[in-house]
């Protein structure tokens, strides 16, 4: 070995030791001809000191020395001076008096610094990835994300789960994003797809007899990306047979409440997780990965809007559209330019407009003055109307109301939007605190306005409710409830699952709904329809991604900032230049041609 310990592990306990230490140099001072450098390991820092009274040989090589150069160096753990501690570092308290310097490679002058925070851009980060991955946050992500898998596997293991690796070369099938596509060379014209999910696997599994599944799967979407999505992510992947909704949901509220406490001990967890149907969670936050961390719930007051003589209230109701808001407390001192603020907030987000209500004063409402009661121009209500409107709302003196008007799912998309940016704006959440819930009873079906059809909420292998399935054959599809269900946290969807259908009629039968004929669905899932004929038990199973809980968890914004070598958003890997052309030779070689 070319060390003896790590940097960042040596503590006031271990003065007076001879250690050798390997890594990279960080931070360099040069005090009067004694050298301070600051060597770096994954582990962490520690301070070095050369002297040339001690070490003249050492101090001569450490002058030449600089940032990111590979050294080995060799020295006595020495208990810094009182009042040169160093509370920012974990190895503060001590130093490592150098006796000898071996310089093992050295590097050219980086990009950026190699810091805790480094002033660069995210596109120049991940064309030197490697570079960017030395900095102790980017370490500090990655260790994090090999101890929540960690956590996971040995969690489902105790609980008798197996581990089971499924392909990744697999038949293109229709799940709702785009397949990549892998031509095959020994069979020209026929293609591969990389799986978006092991989901009619982990069913054939369960068909198999392995009852208790879980795998650390790779997936791959062809689809425009965000902050939280990449073209390749990794997720949790489970599966159990004979069990129920409420069987699957107890045993992810066990793995994340112990998986959080033993990963990320600093965060606090709001238990029971509470379970909210869909339709509940669009008529409180006016969306359904809501965020439970602060109020700001809607309210739906078209009836009290219908009685005003303001135009866009009366004709957004004439035309099927809702007047549905909510009440930040204790805001009714914004100004005019606070106001306007949010109004431009809204319209950005597509929105025609916002209406605000500010109750100033500490008289019940009803009694306040006109003065004091500050409303949009149009509105111009009585105070006994105002006061209808506040208990409506849960409204009273010193709040304000914003309310917003407009047709379903449109305006819930507007007040989700608005909900989550009065939140950031007044600082209503705490950072540390993880409000997790799991949404329910989503419909079985969605109308596609734009291709005139039937999809599924969630995917085609979600069985209805118990006892709603003789309304398949009804007018009113989008009325059957799902046994899908989401987990959320803070705002965003942690995971994804469903009690499947495990009968080969029902399954046929949804496949027809949703526009497919007998060939394709026996082209497509004739594996999975046969399977069923051969005694597939009744099972069910939900998908966590990984990558967004960890990105919770270290507080990152972005997916990319937990994944080793991640996408752009266009698609692109930087540090590689992927995707590139390929040669001629090779397109011939799997009976491929590039057409303009």
């Amino acid at each position: 070995m070319l060390r003896s310990a790590n940097c960042g592990s040596l503590r006031s306990e271990n003065a007076g030791e001879q250690v050798t230490l390997a890594g990279w140099i960080g931070r360099r001072r040069d005090h009067g001809g004694i050298i301070f450098l600051d060597l770096r390991d994954r582990s962490g820092s520690v301070q070095l000191i050369f002297n040339p009274e001690i070490a003249e040989s050492a101090s001569r090589i450490a002058e030449d020395v600089r940032g990111e150069w590979v050294v080995q160096v060799k020295g006595t753990v020495s208990q810094r001076p009182e009042g040169s501690e160093n509370p920012a570092m974990e190895t503060g308290g001590i130093e490592i008096v150098a006796s000898d310097i071996t310089v093992l490679n050295r590097s050219l002058t980086p990009p950026f610094y190699i810091d805790e925070d480094a002033e660069a851009d995210e596109s120049l980060r991940l064309r030197y990835r490697y570079l960017d991955l030395r900095r102790p946050p980017m370490l500090r992500n990655l260790t994090l994300r090999h101890d929540v898998i960690r956590y996971i596997r040995e969690f489902l293991s105790a609980r008798d789960f197996l581990e089971v690796e499924t392909p990744i070369l697999i038949k293109s099938t229709p799940e709702g994003a785009r397949d990549f596509l892998v031509p095959s060379r020994m069979q020209p014209g026929n293609f591969y797809a990389l799986p978006q999910s092991p989901q009619q696997m982990k069913q054939l599994l369960m068909v198999s007899g392995i009852e208790r599944y879980f795998q650390i799967a790779r997936c791959f979407r062809d689809e425009d990306l965000r902050a939280d999505r990449q073209l390749e992510f990794t997720q949790l992947d489970l599966e159990m047979s004979f069990v129920g909704e409420d069987d699957i949901l107890d045993l992810t509220e066990e793995l994340y409440s112990g998986m959080i406490g033993s990963v990320a001990p600093g965060k606090r967890i709001r238990k029971p997780f509470p379970r909210i149907s869909h339709a509940e969670a669009l008529e409180r936050y006016a969306s359904d990965k809501p965020d439970l961390r602060f109020g700001l719930e809607m309210t739906d007051v078209s009836n009290l809007a219908s009685e005003t003589e303001f135009r866009v209230f009366i004709s957004t109701i004439k035309n099927g559209g809702q007047i549905k808001g909510f009440v930040v407390p204790g805001q009714a001192e914004f100004v005019t330019s606070q106001v306007k603020d949010l109004e431009d907030t809204a319209k950005q987000a597509g929105a025609g407009g916002l209406s605000h209500i500010r109750y100033r004063g500490s008289e019940p409402v009803g009694n306040l003055a006109s003065e004091n009661i500050l409303e949009s121009a149009g509105l111009r209500m009585p105070a006994e109307w105002h006061q209808r409107l506040a208990n409506e709302m849960g409204a009273g003196p010193g709040d304000m109301i914003l309310l917003m008007a407009g047709r379903q799912p449109l305006l819930n998309m507007w007040l989700s939007m608005m909900r989550t940016y009065v939140s950031e704006l007044l600082q209503l959440f705490d950072p540390d605190e993880l409000a997790f819930a799991f949404i329910t009873k989503f419909p079985l079906f969605e109308w596609n306005q734009d291709s005139n059809r039937w999809d599924s909420s969630h995917h085609p292998f979600t069985a209805p409710e118990e006892g709603q399935e003789e309304h398949l054959d009804g007018d009113n599809l989008g009325d059957i409830k799902s046994q899908a269900y989401d987990l959320v946290c803070n705002g965003s969807e942690l995971a994804s699952g469903s009690i499947r259908i495990h009968n080969r009629q029902l399954q046929e039968k949804i496949f027809g709904i949703l526009g497919l004929s007998e060939e394709e669905t026996e082209s497509q899932f004739g594996q999975l329809l046969e399977a069923f004929e051969y005694g597939a038990p009744p099972h069910g199973g939900i998908a966590p991604g990984i990558d967004r809980l960890v990105a919770i968890l270290s507080g990152s914004t972005s997916i990319r900032d937990v994944i080793a070598f991640p996408k752009t958003q266009s698609g692109t890997d930087l540090l590689f230049n992927a995707p590139t052309p390929v040669s001629t030779t090779q397109l011939k070689e799997l009976g491929l041609t590039i057409t303009e």
